[in-house]
């Protein structure tokens, strides 16, 4: 029975690094040539599915964690923050001197002084990843083609990441964005080192339901694959959750089955273990 794969990206499918494993490239290719379809899922937008990821070879995408759904090149649902919404947040952002970059499918555009502000937090993440080499990551490492200098009042928004300076920053962007959906990143609650806004009730597994609709597939025939909090939605609405062994605890807790890390086949392996693939 051919099955309908959702693959996390960072963490899942690449490491932390953006380091994509010879084995997950082959997992993904023997899937397909056996039938099952395999569409990533992601907090990206469209602009940073770079093209060795589609180079893999892939039935579609789920982007800006659920707003966006795209399956054999055909757009399936794309909801947008208004542009209001958009000019709204930039000037709240602003008011309240937090860096931060909009998310959109034609780039991720920085705000004024994120290049620099952004260097110390993406250390610390890369830190908290157990990534070599953290003390040398600078934003333009973590975002190759990231924007600097652009138009910061738009009409193509997906979502936008903010460095928090404390966690009351993502408590009070709830209270002044109600219409938004809000979220965290790089650490749970006060460890968080990013807030998120992004379109009012969208998620990973809502866009699983949209595409499935679209397929004319059943929830039945679903696996999910993923390491962090924002994943566990999907794992839930699928059939079959799978949490790589680097993931966090609680989609570890909450998995069907816990695969290797990332970096040690973990793809692979799971495949094998599901036999969606011959080892």
């Amino acid at each position: 029975m051919s099955k309908v794969l959702f693959i996390d990206v960072d963490g899942t499918l690449v490491d932390y690094e953006g380091n994509l494993p010879v084995s997950a490239v082959e997992a993904i290719r023997k899937a397909r040539a056996a039938g099952h379809k395999v569409y990533i899922c992601t907090g990206r937008s469209r602009a940073e599915v770079y093209q060795n990821i589609w180079d893999i070879g892939l039935d579609g995408m789920i982007g800006g964690n659920g707003s966006y759904v795209e399956d054999n090149g055909q757009v399936v649902m794309h909801q947008l923050i208004t542009p209001d919404q958009a000019r709204r947040i930039v000037d709240w952002l602003h008011s309240r001197k937090l860096e931060f970059y909009l998310e959109s499918n034609n780039g991720l555009f920085a705000s004024e002084h994120f290049e620099t502000a952004g260097v110390e937090t993406m250390q610390e993440y890369t830190r908290r990843k157990g990534r070599p080499g953290a003390e040398k990551m600078t934003v333009r490492d973590a975002f190759p083609e990231m924007i600097f200098g652009g138009e910061l009042y738009r009409d193509d928004l997906n979502k936008v990441s903010y460095i928090l300076s404390s966690y009351q920053d993502f408590l009070d962007a709830q209270a002044a964005f109600p219409d938004l959906q809000h979220g965290t990143w790089g650490g749970a609650g006060e460890t968080a080192l990013f807030g998120d806004m992004g379109v009012k009730g969208i998620t990973k597994a809502h866009a699983v339901d949209v595409l499935l609709n679209h397929l004319g597939a059943k929830q039945e025939d679903t696996i999910a694959f993923g390491d962090a909090k924002i994943d566990i939605p999907m794992l839930e609405y699928c059939a079959y959750g799978v949490a790589m062994g680097s993931g966090g605890e609680e989609i570890r807790a909450m998995a069907d089955y816990i695969t290797d890390d990332v970096d040690k086949d973990g793809l692979y392996k799971a495949f094998v273990h599901l036999g969606l693939i011959e080892g």
